[in-house]
């Protein structure tokens, strides 16, 4: 959405209050980590853009709470991989001998919004190390949630998503829906039958930039709104509008034991 767009929707403009009043009165915790996940322009006309996203987010939980926001680096992948767009196979190998280490301070986030990209350069936010599937985190638990972010299955056993599912966190989707929803994932890497592949990413090894290939599990996003749409049918998940963009609130264990079910489920003879 523009911004002539947003404005041209009718809303009020959301302020630092208003988004603050909306999350707490949808049950936001103060105390338990929440993954974030938001389209800024889905929101309609905010006074301050991301900038007052994050405040409102942080006043919200408060400090005794923690915020967790994917911040991946697409573009630190083998570009054997790409499809959109994909690039020519004589690019290859110089893409993977000079694209930049990963670099948690400074390396950008790719498709992700605006909302994750000023996140992850916000005062007090620490970022974990996985040179393409970084989460950063802002709270109590911001340091534990994001060390020692595996190499290999970065959403799976041992990852910030895993964390998120080990302290009964939530997931907050803005103006977003369950296509958006990263804690599927887990989802993959848990249930059977999920094929494996070999990625590539460069990083900082040894204090030298290293080409560094790891596994992973075959992700595919495309059953993520049928899933997400039923457990909507049999969970509680609080759903309310901010601006004019829909939103969702939910815990995230009976969402990811859910979704293991029913990709095992698909799998079955």
């Amino acid at each position: 959405m523009t911004e002539h767009a947003a404005v041209d929707r009718g809303s009020d403009p959301l302020t630092v209050d208003s988004i603050t009043q909306a999350l707490r009165q949808a049950g936001v915790p103060s105390d338990a980590p929440v993954l974030v996940h938001t389209s800024l322009s889905a929101l309609g006309w905010v006074c301050g853009g991301a900038h007052t996203v994050i405040e409102a987010l942080q006043t919200a939980a408060t400090e005794r709470g923690t915020l967790l926001m994917p911040t991946f680096t697409n573009a630190n992948s083998d570009p054997q991989q790409w499809r959109n767009p994909p690039v020519p196979k004589s690019w290859w190998q110089t893409i993977r001998d000079h694209t930049p280490a990963y670099d948690p301070a400074r390396s950008p986030t790719r498709g992700m919004g605006q909302v994750p990209e000023l996140f992850r350069r916000w005062p007090d936010v620490v970022r974990s190390d996985h040179p393409m599937s970084s989460f950063a985190a802002w709270g109590a638990a911001a340091l534990a949630m994001t060390v020692d972010h595996p190499l290999d299955y970065p959403l799976g056993a041992g990852s910030p998503l895993d964390r998120l599912y080990e302290r009964d966190g939530w997931v907050l989707l803005l103006g977003v829906g369950h296509g958006n929803n990263t804690s599927l994932h887990l989802c993959e890497a848990r249930a059977p039958g999920t094929e494996i592949e070999k990625l590539g990413s460069a990083m900082s090894v040894a204090g030298e930039r290293t080409w560094v290939e790891y596994l992973d599990y075959c992700i595919d996003a495309a059953p993520f709104p049928e899933i997400g749409a039923a457990f909507e049918r049999d969970h509680p998940v609080t759903v309310f509008e901010l601006g004019v963009g829909t939103c969702r609130l939910m815990k995230q264990r009976p969402l990811v034991d859910f979704g293991v079910d029913w990709l095992t489920r698909q799998c079955e003879p």
